[in-house]
């Protein structure tokens, strides 16, 4: 078997699904899972762990958390990962089976435009000074330009690991909207892959289309020491990925579907980097052995970036200006 995984070709082989009930992961899930041979015990816990429905703990935990990471998917097909912020409260469930978001738009951040009425979008609540974070993907419901609520398709939670514990608070100095923005395509700037070469928390947002015209989109967290990310001569990202809870939501979205939306966010600033491009996910051979802890790479190539400076009105305690 090549070390790499072709995610160009989303016709590829795909693995039999097992008899019985609908399997709770889609192929490109379950061919990851095969290959590390535990796709029988992830039939098992999928089952469990993934419903179509939001806990109380869950229902709980939303509306005390003063910032969500979302992944949304433009008109262009291009899936971007953004971090929003509001009020704890901002999000709270009206029902077992909906989650209300009240969010303004913002026409300056790239995913907004895959949040429209109807949209598929993921959802990550991420609490970083407990390191608790639960996630969920649905479909938008929107009647106005300043909330909308999301109907559950997959709600489950995550283990902490790999996040970085952080305090954050309001800034009182939040940087003008507009006039402090900078875009490209392919090549990355110098200031982008500075953040890139410090930062030791990403979050990737990827998604798949169905047969049954349905969308799923997923947006996860990535975390290492800082630098974990290595930039290539070429704006290749290499991204070493770890041990893990083994459900391979980001890769198996990523075998069948290449397309990736990554965000930056500088927590002692408010500097967001977005980027959107495309993926291969590498399983071995001396390239992952030169990273220490990882068991597989994902080389990144982006296509188009967004940096905003200042954009994330939450800071580190110390850095709130």
């Amino acid at each position: 078997m090549s070390d790499r995984i072709d995610t160009q070709n989303p016709h590829s082989p795909r693995p039999p699904v097992s008899e019985g009930a609908p399997t709770p992961w889609h192929a490109g899930e379950i061919r990851l899972q095969q290959i590390l041979g535990v796709d029988a015990r992830m039939n098992e816990v999928g089952r469990k762990v993934l419903r179509d429905h939001l806990i109380e703990q869950h229902r709980l935990f939303y509306p005390q958390l003063p910032f969500v990471v979302l992944g949304s998917v433009d008109p262009d097909g291009r899936p971007w990962a953004t971090l929003r912020a509001n009020k704890p409260g901002f999000l709270f469930a009206t029902d077992i089976y909906h989650l209300a978001v009240s969010l303004p738009r913002d026409g300056d951040d790239p995913a907004d435009a895959g949040m429209e009425d109807g949209d598929a979008i993921g959802l990550l609540g991420i609490e970083l000074h407990t390191r608790r974070r639960n996630r969920l993907n649905g479909t938008i419901s929107r009647t106005n330009e300043a909330s909308f609520d999301i109907t559950v398709g997959h709600s489950f939670g995550n283990c902490p690991k790999y996040i970085t514990p952080r305090d954050l608070g309001t800034s009182h100095h939040p940087a003008p909207k507009g006039d402090t923005i900078t875009r490209g395509e392919n090549n990355l700037s110098d200031e982008a892959r500075a953040q890139i070469a410090q930062a030791d928390t990403f979050f990737i947002a990827s998604y798949i289309d169905h047969g049954d015209q349905r969308r799923d989109v997923d947006v996860s967290h990535r975390g290492g020491n800082p630098g974990f990310v290595h930039i290539e001569d070429d704006g290749t990202l290499i991204i070493p990925d770890y041990a893990g809870n083994r459900f391979f939501n980001t890769l198996g979205n990523l075998l069948i579907n290449p397309r990736a939306g990554l965000v930056f966010v500088d927590f002692t600033n408010g500097d967001i980097l977005q980027i959107t491009g495309n993926a291969e996910i590498i399983l071995g051979g001396a390239m992952v052995a030169n990273f220490d802890g990882a068991e597989r790479l994902v080389a990144f190539r982006p296509n188009h970036w967004v940096r905003r400076r200042g954009a994330f009105p939450l800071r580190m305690s110390g850095a709130n200006g």
